[in-house]
């Protein structure tokens, strides 16, 4: 009994994972190529990366920036919402050779 919401909150989130995956995949079919969403997402992780020390980030505020300043590694990830940056970049170069050979813009 006490096992199933935590396995329903899990399974739950890893949906939201696979779904952030697939509005990447569709962003780079629109775009025709996954290389420049891939780029921007490196961008923004970057620069929430490197935060000037003197410029901290209260926990309350966090859910204001595009990429979230404060996530962790390990036992945390399991509970993101969103997959890992790294992840999403390595799946948008992968994907770029597959979604540039094809136009999707202009299937009906």
């Amino acid at each position: 009994m006490l096992v199933a919401p935590f396995a329903a909150t899990l399974i739950q989130l890893a949906i939201s994972r696979s779904r952030e995956y697939l509005a990447d995949e569709t962003g780079a079919k629109l775009v025709g190529s996954g290389v420049p969403l891939a780029r921007a997402l490196q961008k923004l992780h970057y620069g929430v990366h490197h935060i000037k020390p003197d410029h901290r980030v209260e926990p309350a505020t966090a859910h204001l920036f595009i990429v979230n300043p404060l996530s962790g590694r390990g036992i945390s990830a399991l509970f993101s919402t969103h997959p890992p940056m790294e992840a999403r970049v390595q799946r948008l170069l992968e994907m770029s050779p597959r979604i540039e050979g094809e136009d999707y813009r202009n299937a009906a």
